[in-house]
């Protein structure tokens, strides 16, 4: 592990950037449906609205989804106009997730007003699941909760790792005492929770990235988390590269992320599901032969919440 001399700042990562994506205030930037395991195990169809609102005030180092943002605050109904587009035009799903490249409740991303015309929208779902800051898990919340009824609302929050030195270089401005209160005060409220792992942030090499993985799984299902999703970090956000080039980071395997979804599994049975992220995975392969029959078997671990049997490939005749 080689941890930098000094954690950079939220001015100096955004001296990195490359420029945004154009958006529109009043279209999602992305929507689709996708099977996935709910918690009583069913396989149920969800559909995620990737909402277009304001920058995420945080500066986490290895984020990237700043770059579909807008610099204001979305007017007051683009919102749920946003949600009815996406909705329009996609096929049925039982579960929605309303993705906002931040926190949901964030005002200046979602404002309050929105609320009740949001919830009027999505408590037709069976679970609702929205994104948020731990440090933002506020009455806002159960405010929300409530306008939803009897449709269950879940928060998904990124932990990232539990690496006392690793966490607080990631410039998410959030201590382990921070996500510990929120999952605590959401469960109070019967608010369920699932959380976002890091697979290798920087300045980890590959055991150690696999190993703190796994460490931070166990922890948040060790506070009454009841999903993780693990998120193989990339470059792309023009600071990842500069700390690439540095030797601070360095893409995660295929073969870890396989690693951790199957010691991950182990670690979920009894307390809950654990996902791994597959978008853009051909990027973590080095054969080109095995990766499209990898990635089926780490989605067919994911719907199923089993372990399958590895893919034997001849790229791995000279793995020591």
């Amino acid at each position: 592990m080689r941890l930098p001399l000094r954690q950079l700042s939220s001015e100096q990562i955004l001296r990195q950037r490359p420029e945004k994506n154009p958006v529109d205030p009043f279209r999602p930037y992305a929507f689709l449906v996708e099977p996935e395991p709910a918690a009583d195990g069913q396989l149920v169809d969800v559909a995620t609205v990737f909402l277009t609102n304001r920058e995420c005030p945080f500066r986490c180092l290895m984020c990237d989804l700043w770059k579909n943002t807008t610099d204001d605050r979305v007017p007051p109904g683009a919102i749920p106009k946003q949600i009815d587009f996406a909705l329009d035009r996609l096929p049925a799903a039982q579960q929605i997730k309303l993705y906002n490249s931040g926190n949901f409740f964030d005002p200046q991303a979602i404002p309050s007003a929105d609320y009740q015309a949001i919830a009027n929208r999505v408590r037709v779902f069976e679970n609702v699941i929205v994104e948020n800051h731990p440090r933002l898990c506020t009455p806002a919340c159960v405010q929300f909760q409530r306008l939803l009824e009897a449709t269950p609302l879940e928060i998904a929050m990124g932990l990232e790792t539990i690496h006392s030195d690793v966490l607080p270089a990631l410039n998410k401005q959030m201590t382990l005492d921070d996500y510990a209160r929120a999952v605590e005060f959401l469960l109070a409220a019967e608010i369920a929770v699932r959380s976002f792992i890091l697979l290798k942030p920087p300045f980890l090499s590959e055991p150690e990235g696999i190993d703190w993985a796994l460490r931070s799984l166990d922890y948040a299902f060790s506070l009454g988390v009841g999903c993780c999703a693990v998120i193989p970090t990339r470059s792309g956000n023009g600071v990842m590269e500069q700390l690439q080039a540095n030797e601070h980071f360095a893409p995660p395997s295929l073969s870890a992320l396989e690693s951790v979804m199957e010691q991950g599994l182990a670690l979920a049975t009894g307390r809950g599901r654990v996902f791994v992220d597959l978008w853009d995975i051909e990027r973590f392969a080095d054969c080109r032969r095995c990766v499209g029959l990898r990635r089926k078997r780490l989605h067919q671990m994911n719907v199923t919440q089993q372990p399958l049997p590895p893919v034997s490939c001849s790229c791995q005749e000279n793995t020591p």
